[in-house]
Order: structure tokens, then C-alpha cells, then sequence
């Protein structure tokens, strides 16, 4: 079927749309110092390129198919994200210049027309290794499928653009410059629906190259019965280095129609060798060629090498008789490709897409699948990890009401995943996430009633229902007939790419899942009665269904499946439906009736992506469509305030050509809505009408679904794993602010969490790890100009008695604890900011950190993020507080709740007693830290006054000596008794508990022994120091005096010269 290019529109004429809200926007110094953390988890998505540098054999790239590009120099022990901050995220072409390894061209889209495919904007460059990156144009070509560069000039460059997979385009077919992109020729025009996925070259004569030509297009609908296939595949050769082509018809070549064809080139006895793979119904396999393209033979017969996913070749370099080929598994074909053994696979299929092997190292190679990028260094023996790279393919998003919460979602090719919102050990690593049964890619659903059983949707309708008690899995499926891959007339039911399976907690507790009905369940998943008909629009009398239908025949004949399912929190009668065939579906009596209220002009097959029901007010809701399948990559967002009975668009400003995936309500604030499309984060403070990004440090990539748990904003990307905003209480506070003077907004609960409980070795800076949100209270302010003096926060209680103080004039200080390790463990402390803007400061819920004789660092560390020096001081207790913030004289309060640990069960006399014995021991402990620095000061004075060789009058000797006696063994010291109180005012701090008898007669015991200690040095300053001084006035000589109080410092610890 070839769609027809009058039927690709998009909504801008929408006439039965209402006027757009008038423009209003916040300024982004509102909320700048807002920021985002990467949960994780660390489970690679797609790969869909790789390659190398010969001469650096432990470094390499991978091309993501949604997350940039990366790169390792220790072989894949450790990746770095190189193209993070673009106008596109997804990766199908990767060239590294064979002449200059800092050279290296990218091109975006990938080239696997699967039925979400994350498009591209063109080629882009890097001249420095890929630090920075300069956009080369082609645009418009959507989807590259290879880049190949001179092996000797790297300003001669080839991109095959596979073009638009959805429309025709005359941007498909292969572009040249010789000016390293500056400009472009488009040298090779298959078609309109043809274009170019791989190129490959004579590695003697860099003049001989050939192209693969793809006929290839898609259905708006899902589509797996009907491969991309066409007249117009085909090789075509050049002989001038790809300014002029000829199309190969050698003898025993296949006749089309053919599929996607992989090329590689080598050079044999008796000239250049052509290995082809090919995609083809009935001759599908590996042909190759001994003679240029002359003359063809089928080499091996094996299908699975080609198809529209998998198809590219790789020549060992070592042999011209041995390729690789890559498709659920890599084989190692030898003979020329008659014999294909496994060189590398796992049971479920990993799906490579390329293999690299370099050429001066060929034991050194990587490889890329659905998996992620894996290198080895011993000739494909064993291979590094592809848990080390956070670029997971992820659609869906929900929550539970645990504490922490969980997050769960559904990743591409990789399975299911529940993710802690915060860990227990400082960061989130392995041990906070874990899968949940269910299938890749779609929804994962937690009962609301108990978040240990999840259920799961999946290809064809499945449904899994998982018990995290047992492990088990039960299979739920409503109907157990699954059409995926089948023509969707052929089933009962049939469902999209992704089968939405969404819960309600108003009323009854029920599930809804979406094929071309809708399925409820309300008891755990043992029945699916259907409450509705067919949604998706499909007719009776519908003509023209068999073979490839038109795309105005699809949606009657019954094609479409519902795509996104939203029941109201207000009223539990209330569900909406979204269609891929492009219908909204609306039910106000719980399914016995349904009203279609879908916009007169939204055009057939605009996907709704997701609609959002307004929690605040009735019949208000919002809608996302995605137009990409019908060749329409513009935002576009509808919102309702009648139940459908009128739209309006209110994609305003959104960027031109980056699809709208979700918007979200805040469940809070009315008119504050969130959007998620192809390449980050938008917000809007007034119901749509103007939209701002809402980037910060959130990399580039398709945001496919956002979900807002209490104060936290969490996004789904599909190529950059799950992401996180803590606390948008500013945001929902801008929209009706002031803006003068300083704004101190009213800060989100703040939890009396420990931040880390780690006690074992730390994990090693090379492990990958996800943050976890700040540790205490987070508070925001901002100032409309640079204060003329020092910014103060104060912490009050509910009595008005201050807890902390902070100023924007403290000097930053680190305790002096002796360091035997990397700084890199240690974060600066906190500062409080004077200068104009929004700040963030973490308060850590505790009383300021007591004087003590030493400190010394936690064992709970963590890379990067700060190695906490002991003792910090005592919590505050839980309940209510007010901070106060002072700019030039003026005062602004808002109040602060501090709430324990709800898992923690303790009863507030407990903690009561725990701060109370900390009260009593801090003052004790500056007692002790003054008396053991005095002592030492002392000592100092006198070893340099009196050395114990230097020729002193005796009388003066006589008065030193008992100053420097030593206190016997086990007698009790300041020291000693610092280190007693230390001890447990250290494990106070560590566990929310009332203190153990032990430790309360422990305190008792050292409070003694330190009134006993201090006895006898206001005994010795009054006797024989003073015996000392009077011996001195009387030779003459200058008294030892003690330094005062304020001078007194803690003594520096030794950290070496060593220490990096």
C-alpha cells in the first residue's frame, strides 16, 4: 500500500477547535535551580551502531536508538554520554573518520520502522572527539540508516537517508559533500519511497562503493503481517566516489519485490567481494558477489539474518571468507558465508544490529543489540556488561503508595521494572529495583491495595498478574488469543504496540485494559467483562478490508485499537478512550453508554497518545496527539472544559516538528499542566496557553509518559531510563507570585529519613548508580536582584525558639576529620546564595553538628555525593516549624512539617528521650573538646619554650615537669571522655530509638569521669601552671598563657601528601 501524500495532513486547521489562551509566560530564573536525577535503572536499551578507533583499541562508540551517542575508553568498563543536548536523541548512523579519529559524524533516526520509532533532524558533527557538536542539515530526512567517511580525507562524507517511513519524501536516497557537510549533493534519488540503509566500500579502492537501497514505508496502524518490501530495493554501485550510481542487476540476483539489504565489501583472489543480506518473501539470505556485483550466488539460505530490524554485515578482517552476520543472535558464517555457526546469543533473541572488529586488534570488536553495547578484548570470549548504561527504552509509568515509593514501568525489548523513589543506602543502585513479571514495554500496574502484586500488559492482549511473595506469575489474559503479528480482522480482539492496562481508585477498585474494547476487571484479574463495543471505529458494511487496505478503508474495517484509557478521579462512571485510528471515547455511566466526542477535523490514524483527566474540576481533560504515523511530526494538544463537547488546541509555542507523547494536570494547581514530547520536558502556567521547557539537566529524549506523585514529577524516556523532578511546589506557587522583592516558597513535607544506613564498603566509583533525592528539607526561595547584605534562613520551632541558622556570608567549612581517601568522596557543604534567581538549599533536619575533640568520616559514602563527618548532630524532632528568610531587612515565613519515617514505629517520647540525652551530651562534649585543646596548646607552648634538651634554670624545669606528665594508663582524660560520649552520641544519631539503658548509664559514667578530669585541670592551670609563671616573672621571662576560647582550634588531621 502506498499512502496516498494527500491523505498526510495535521491539525493546524482544525475548525472545530476554539480560540488558544492568550500567551503568558514565567521567566525561567523562577525555577532554574530545580533539578532533575536519573533513577535509573541501568539496564541498556538499543544500540544501533557501534564502531571503534583502531589505533586506541580500548575505545569505542554506540549510537542509541533513543539516547545519543556514547563512548568508553577502558573497553567498556565505563560509558560517557557524548551527544546528550540536541534536537534529537535517537542514533542510526555512527562514523568515526578512519584519517582522524576526532572526526565523527552521526545521523539521527534510526532505520528499524518499528511502530514507535523515534525520528531524527539530520547529520551532525564533531571535530573534537565529540565534546561539541555542529549541526550539517538534512533535516528533513527523518531517518539515516549509514554514514560512511574517506578512509583518508575526512571532509568526504556519504549519508543514506531512509527518509520519512510514513509518507513519501523526496529527501529520501543518499546525500555527498567533500567539504566535511558544509553543503550536500543529493547524488542518489531511488524514489520517493525508496531510500538508502547502508553503504559500504572497496577497502582497496575507496572510488568503488555501493549503496542498499530500502523501499520502505508503514501503516499508522499496527502492522507486522506485511514486511517493508518493494520494486525499488536494490545495490546500486559507484566507481567515483559517490558522485554518480548505476543500479546492479548481476546474474543471481533475487527479483523483487525485496526487503531491507545489508552490504559488505572485501577484497578476495579474484577482485572486490560483495556480501549482501537480503529481506525477500521468497529468496530471502546471503548472496554474494566475487566480481563487483557482476555475477551473485546464494551463499547461505538463512532467513533470519534479514528483515526490516537486522540486516548489516560485517567482514572479519583478517579473512575475507568469514562474515558476520547479526540478527536475534551473531553468527560467524565461514566458506564465503556457506557455513553460519553462533558466535554470540541468549534464548529470547538479543537482536544485534551491528558488530565492529578492529582491524589492527581483531580479537578487540563490540557489538550492538537490543541489549545495549558490549565490547571484548579476547576475540569474542566474554564481553563486558550492558548493565552499565542508562539508556532504556521506557513507555508507561505508575506508583504506589509505599513509603518510599516505587515506580513501575515497562522497558523495550528488556522486560518490566519497579524502581524505589529513594534508597536506603544513598544512591539507587541493583539493590533498589528489580523486575515485576510482567512483558517488555507495556504497562505494569501495582494493586492499589497491595503493591506485592503487580499485574503487567503485553503483546496481543496478554495480561500477567505477579506476586512478589512467591515469584509466580499468573497469566489474566481477558481472551487468550493473541494477534500480534496477525492482521487485526483475523482475531475476536485486537490491541496496540503497547496494550494500556490502567487502574482506578475511585469507587470500586478496578482495571481496564484497551483492545478495540474495553476489559474491566474488579476482581484481581479473574474476569475482563467488556463494557463497551468497538471504540476504534469500525463499520459493518465496511468495503475494501482484504489485502493491502487504503488508509481511508483501515479504520471502518476495524484496524484500530485503543490506545490510551483515562477513568476520572472524580467520579468513578467516568472513563475516556483514545484511539490510534484517531477517536476519543467518552462514558459517564460506567460503560453503558459510550459518546463519541471526538473534534470534527482530527484527522484519521492521529494517534491519542494519552489523555489526562482534569482531577480538579469536572469535565475537564486534556489530549495528546501524535500525528508521526501519518507523516505529521507537529505538537499538537487538545484540552476540553465540557466533556468534549468543544476543543481547543493549545500547543501555542511548543517547538515546530517535535510530536506531543503526554500531558499531564497537575493534581494540585489549576492550569498548571506538564508535556512530554520527542526531546524533553515543557510546562505551562496558565491551562496551555504558552509553554516553557522544563529541561534543566534532563538529557534529550522522547518523553513518553510523565506521572506526578504527590510533589515529585517523574518522566518515562524512551532512551535515557526513568528521571525524576523532586518537589514542583515552586511551580505551582509561580503562577500566582509577585514578582518583587524575594519569594520564599512554602517548602513540601520534609521526612526524618536517614540518607544512607550503609555500613558495608562503599560501592566503587565505577559502578553505575542512580541519585536519590535530597536528605532533609528542601527549601526554595528566589530574589528578584543580588541582596545588598548578607541572605539569613532561620530554622524556628513551634514555640519560636530558633533550631539552626544559616547566612549567605558563613564560610564554608569542612570539620577537620583525617582524610584517607579520594576528594572526590567529599561534596562541598551547603552555601546559601545571595545572588539573584531561585536557590534550592537542603536543610538536614538536624541541630548544628556539636564541638567535639574529633571527628571522623562515615563509612556511609557515597561517589561524588559527600561522605558525611560524624557526629553531624541530632535530629530535630517531627512536627511544625517556621523558616524564616531574611533579604535587606525583610522577612518572609512560611511554615515547614517535619514528619517521621512512616515505616519507622516509634513513639515520640522515644525520640523525646533520644534528643534529650543528646542535649546533655553535646554541651559535655564542647567541655571536652575545650579541656583536651587547652591541654594541647599548652603542651605546644611549652615543647617549643622548653625543649626537653635546652639548658633551663632548674627552678623553671622543676615547675614544667608535672605540666608534662603524662595521666596513667587507664586514667580518664579529656580525650577519653570525648571519645566515650562521641561514641554514642553517634549511634543516637543513627537510628530513630529512645536510648538504651546502657547508653544512658554510659553518660552517666563519662559525665562523672569528665567533672573528675576537669577538676583536676582547673586544679593544675591554677597550680602549677601558676607555680610556672611566677617561676618565669621571676627570671624574667613571659608567662604561659592559655589562648583564649575563640582561638582554640580543633587540630588539623595529617592527610599526606599522597592523597589525591
Amino acid at each position: 500500500m502506498r499512502l496516498c501524500a494527500a491523505a498526510v495532513f495535521g491539525l493546524a486547521g482544525f475548525t472545530g477547535l476554539s480560540g488558544v489562551v492568550a500567551a503568558q509566560t514565567r521567566t525561567p530564573d523562577l525555577y532554574s535551580d530545580l533539578h532533575w536525577r536519573q533513577l535509573g535503572p541501568f539496564r541498556a536499551g538499543w544500540a544501533t551502531m557501534v564502531e571503534g578507533v583502531p589505533a586506541q583499541p580500548n575505545t569505542f562508540y554506540f549510537g542509541a536508538a533513543g539516547g545519543g551517542v556514547w563512548r568508553t575508553n577502558d573497553a567498556g568498563r565505563t560509558w560517557a554520554p557524548l551527544f546528550q543536548n540536541g534536537p534529537a536523541s535517537s542514533i542510526g548512523a555512527l562514523a568515526v573518520a578512519p584519517s582522524n579519529p576526532n572526526v565523527i559524524y552521526i545521523g539521527t533516526g534510526q532505520p528499524e520502522p518499528r511502530y514507535d520509532v523515534a525520528a531524527g533532524m539530520g547529520v551532525f558533527k564533531s571535530v573534537d572527539g565529540g565534546t561539541h557538536w555542529q549541526p550539517l542539515g538534512l533535516g528533513n530526512t527523518r531517518y539515516i540508516g549509514r554514514i560512511w567517511v574517506d578512509p583518508k580525507d575526512p571532509n568526504i562524507v556519504l549519508v543514506g537517508a531512509q527518509g520519512h517511513f510514513f509518507g513519501p519524501s523526496a529527501d529520501r536516497g543518499l546525500y555527498r559533500s567533500s567539504d566535511g557537510g558544509r553543503t550536500w549533493s543529493h547524488v542518489l534519488q531511488p524514489g520517493d519511497w525508496t531510500g538508502v540503509v547502508d553503504i559500504a566500500s572497496d577497502p582497496r579502492d575507496a572510488r568503488v562503493l555501493f549503496a542498499a537501497a530500502w523501499e520502505a514505508h508503514q501503516y499508522p496502524w499496527l502492522s507486522y503481517f506485511s514486511p517493508p518490501a518493494g520494486p525499488g530495493s536494490a545495490i546500486y554501485k559507484s566507481t567515483d566516489e559517490g558522485r554518480t550510481w548505476r543500479r546492479l542487476s548481476g546474474g543471481g540476483w533475487p527479483k523483487g519485490p525485496l526487503g531491507r539489504i545489508g552490504l559488505a565489501v572485501t577484497h578476495a583472489a579474484k577482485g572486490t567481494r560483495i556480501y549482501a543480506s537480503v529481506d525477500s518473501k521468497e529468496a530471502g539470505g546471503l548472496y554474494r558477489s566475487d566480481d563487483g556485483g557482476t555475477h551473485w550466488v546464494l551463499a547461505n539460505t538463512l532467513k533470519a539474518v534479514a528483515n526490516m530490524y537486522f540486516s548489516r554485515l560485517t567482514v572479519a578482517p583478517d579473512s575475507p571468507d568469514v562474515v558476520f552476520e547479526v540478527g536475534q543472535s551473531i553468527r560467524r558464517c565461514t566458506n564465503g558465508g556457506g557455513r553460519c555457526d553462533i558466535f554470540k546469543g541468549a534464548p529470547g533473541g538479543d537482536d544485534y544490529h551491528h558488530i565492529w572488529i578492529n582491524p589492527l586488534h581483531p580479537d578487540h570488536m563490540i557489538t550492538g543489540s537490543d541489549q545495549g553495547a558490549v565490547v571484548s578484548v579476547n576475540g569474542g570470549a566474554t564481553w563486558s556488561s550492558w548493565y552499565n548504561q542508562p539508556t532504556g527504552q521506557f513507555y508507561h509509568l505508575e506508583t504506589d503508595n509505599r513509603f518510599p515509593y516505587w515506580i513501575y514501568s515497562g522497558q523495550q525489548d528488556s522486560g518490566t521494572v519497579a524502581i524505589a523513589s529513594r534508597s536506603d543506602y544513598g544512591q539507587l543502585t541493583f539493590r533498589d529495583w528489580h523486575p515485576v513479571g510482567g512483558e517488555e514495554r507495556d504497562y505494569d500496574v501495582p494493586d492499589p491495595a497491595d503493591p506485592n502484586i503487580v499485574y503487567g500488559s503485553g503483546l496481543g492482549g496478554h495480561v500477567t498478574k505477579w506476586n512478589a511473595r512467591t515469584g509466580q506469575v499468573e497469566d489474566v489474559t481477558p481472551w487468550p488469543e493473541s494477534n500480534y503479528g496477525k492482521r487485526p480482522t483475523l482475531t475476536k480482539y485486537h490491541y496496540m504496540w503497547v496494550t494500556p492496562l490502567v487502574p482506578s481508585h475511585t469507587g470500586t477498585p478496578s482495571l481496564y485494559l484497551g483492545g478495540n474494547v474495553v476489559f474491566r476487571s474488579q476482581d484481581q484479574g479473574k474476569s475482563w467483562p467488556v463494557i463497551s463495543g468497538d471504540l476504534t471505529g469500525k463499520t459493518a458494511d465496511a468495503k475494501n478490508c482484504d489485502g493491502d487496505v487504503p488508509l481511508a478503508a483501515a479504520r471502518p474495517c476495524g484496524y484500530g485499537s485503543i490506545s490510551t484509557i483515562a477513568p476520572s478521579s472524580r467520579n468513578a462512571q467516568e472513563i475516556w478512550v483514545g484511539t490510534d485510528s484517531g477517536l476519543i471515547q467518552l462514558t459517564r455511566d460506567g460503560g453503558a453508554h459510550w459518546s463519541n466526542i471526538t473534534p470534527p477535523s482530527l484527522p484519521m490514524w492521529a494517534k491519542v497518545s494519552n489523555i489526562d483527566v482534569s482531577p480538579l474540576e469536572d469535565g475537564v481533560a486534556y489530549a495528546a496527539i501524535d500525528g508521526h504515523r501519518i507523516d505529521d511530526f507537529q505538537p499538537h494538544v487538545l484540552a476540553t472544559r465540557d466533556y468534549g463537547q468543544t476543543w481547543r488546541e493549545i500547543s501555542s509555542n511548543l517547538p515546530r516538528d517535535h510530536l506531543i507523547s503526554v500531558v499531564r494536570a497537575d493534581p494540585v494547581k489549576r492550569g498548571l499542566l506538564y508535556a512530554g514530547n520527542d526531546n524533553g520536558v515543557f510546562v505551562s502556567f496558565n491551562d496551555g496557553g504558552a509553554w516553557q521547557a522544563l529541561q534543566f539537566n534532563l538529557p534529550s529524549a522522547w518523553v513518553r509518559d510523565l506521572a506526578i506523585h504527590g510533589d515529585d514529577l517523574i518522566a518515562a524516556t524512551q532512551g535515557r531510563a526513568i528521571w525524576m523532578l523532586d518537589d514542583v511546589e515552586p511551580l505551582r506557587e509561580i503562577a500566582t507570585m509577585q514578582f518583587s522583592g524575594a519569594h520564599l516558597f512554602t517548602p513540601a513535607r520534609a521526612w526524618r529519613v536517614h540518607p544512607n544506613n550503609n555500613n558495608d564498603t562503599p560501592l566503587p566509583p565505577e559502578t553505575p548508580v542512580g541519585e536519590n533525592p535530597p536528605a532533609g528539607a528542601v527549601i526554595d526561595y528566589w530574589l528578584d536582584a543580588s541582596a545588598r547584605g548578607p541572605v539569613t534562613l532561620e530554622i524556628l520551632d513551634s514555640s519560636g525558639q530558633p533550631v539552626r541558622r544559616f547566612s549567605s556570608s558563613d564560610v564554608p567549612q569542612q570539620p577537620p576529620a583525617e582524610r584517607y581517601f579520594a576528594k572526590a568522596w567529599i561534596n562541598p557543604p551547603d552555601q546559601l546564595a545571595a545572588t539573584s534567581g531561585m536557590h534550592r538549599f537542603i536543610w538536614s533536619l538536624r541541630y548544628a553538628r556539636p564541638d567535639a575533640a574529633e571527628y571522623s568520616y562515615s563509612i556511609a559514602a557515597v561517589w561524588g555525593h559527600g561522605t558525611p563527618v560524624e557526629p553531624q548532630g541530632p535530629w530535630v524532632l517531627p512536627g511544625t516549624y517556621t523558616v524564616v528568610l531574611t533579604v535587606n531587612g525583610q522577612r518572609n515565613t512560611v511554615p515547614l512539617n517535619v514528619s517521621e519515617d512512616p515505616r519507622v514505629q516509634v513513639a515520640t517520647a522515644s525520640l523525646q528521650a533520644s534528643l534529650a540525652l543528646s542535649q546533655k551530651i553535646i554541651p559535655a562534649l564542647a567541655q571536652a573538646a575545650l579541656g583536651y585543646r587547652e591541654q594541647r596548646a599548652l603542651k605546644k607552648m611549652l615543647d617549643a619554650r622548653f625543649p626537653e634538651a635546652a639548658q633551663i634554670r632548674a627552678e623553671i624545669r622543676t615547675a614544667v615537669a608535672p605540666l608534662r606528665a603524662e595521666p596513667a594508663e587507664g586514667a580518664a582524660t579529656f580525650e577519653s571522655v570525648a571519645e566515650m560520649l562521641t561514641g554514642v552520641e553517634r549511634a543516637l544519631e543513627s537510628a530513630d530509638a529512645a536510648p538504651t539503658p546502657a547508653q544512658q548509664q554510659f553518660v552517666d559514667n563519662a559525665l562523672a569521669k569528665l567533672a573528675t578530669v576537669q577538676r583536676a585541670w582547673d586544679d593544675a592551670k591554677a597550680g602549677s601552671l601558676a607555680n610556672l609563671n611566677a617561676a618565669l616573672a621571676r627570671a624574667g621571662q613571659k608567662p604561659v598563657m592559655i589562648p583564649d576560647k575563640d582561638k582554640l582550634t580543633a587540630e588539623e588531621p595529617d592527610e599526606g601528601a599522597d592523597l589525591p
